[in-house]
């Protein structure tokens, strides 16, 4: 377990491998963990296939995971523009100057934004089940987005447990285990606020203006971020990659791990720009 401090409070992290830097981002109510077996897999390199191992950092979003919950330093640290000054602030602090940035669910989406702020620091950029557009969102994560709800929600857990029971049914078992795990770790403010704002997300008019390689991987079968969303990636952004993992629903890197990370170390070896 690895951490520094950042001036939202601790920043937890975890690291794997030796190599060229990459950064990974997990989603809404999730931590670190959902890139466990990535991380394994891109730290080792595959050395079957004699592709590079790398350092991976696996970063957990304030108030999410085990970071700190931010002591209102700012005005409503949970935003995802907040979060991509959190990814810039860690990279500033371990020295990473430039590094491809891979984002699961929000965490795809401050990837995307942060793609877009700072180009000069991103090498390439993957998002995998991203909301480009909020509304795409699964209608009851939208309700969440309430305050009020998200009090109510907050304050009876049976309520929390059969609502995600509702949404994660088709899941595995290992799926509904980890935002379960991962539910009880995140508080009230980054539970609600967080979706509010990726809720209000629309990232399509800057899309166009994206000039690293880009690639989106999305589940035929999401049934929390519509794949509706890998649309707009193709319609905005030229020369972008998009991989529909037929069998998949919101979480790809566990319903088809080895296409998955096929599909990753491919398009991180590839050379050159678009």
């Amino acid at each position: 377990m690895s951490s520094i401090v950042t001036s939202q409070g601790i920043l937890h992290f975890e690291i794997v491998g030796q190599g060229a830097p990459i950064i990974l981002l997990h989603g809404w109510i999730n931590s670190w963990d959902v890139w466990r077996s990535s991380m394994l897999a891109l730290g080792t390199g595959f050395s079957e296939k004699n592709e590079p191992p790398r350092r991976v950092y696996a970063l957990d979003f304030w108030g999410f995971g085990a970071s700190s919950n931010p002591d209102n330093k700012l005005d409503c640290p949970y935003l995802v523009a907040n979060y991509v000054e959190m990814v810039r602030e860690f990279m500033d602090n371990m020295g990473i100057i430039k590094a491809p940035i891979a984002g699961h669910s929000l965490g795809g989406t401050v990837a995307l934004q942060f793609a877009l702020n700072y180009p000069q620091r991103t090498e390439k950029v993957i998002i995998v089940g991203c909301p480009i557009v909020g509304s795409s969102l699964n209608p009851i994560l939208k309700l969440a987005s309430y305050g009020w709800i998200a009090r109510l929600v907050w304050k009876f857990p049976f309520i929390r447990s059969a609502i995600m029971h509702i949404i994660l049914s088709g899941d595995s078992r290992q799926v509904q285990q980890m935002i379960s795990r991962d539910m009880e770790r995140s508080c009230l403010n980054s539970f609600f606020r967080s979706i509010s704002d990726l809720r209000d997300t629309d990232l399509r008019s800057q899309l166009r203006h994206l000039a690293v390689p880009t690639m989106g991987i999305y589940g035929m079968r999401d049934n929390i971020v519509s794949p509706i969303n890998a649309k707009f990636l193709i319609r905005e952004v030229q020369h972008a990659e998009v991989i529909m993992m037929h069998r998949s629903r919101h979480f790809p890197m566990t319903d088809e791990p080895e296409l998955f990370m096929d599909e990753v170390t491919g398009f991180l070896n590839k050379n050159g720009r678009y």
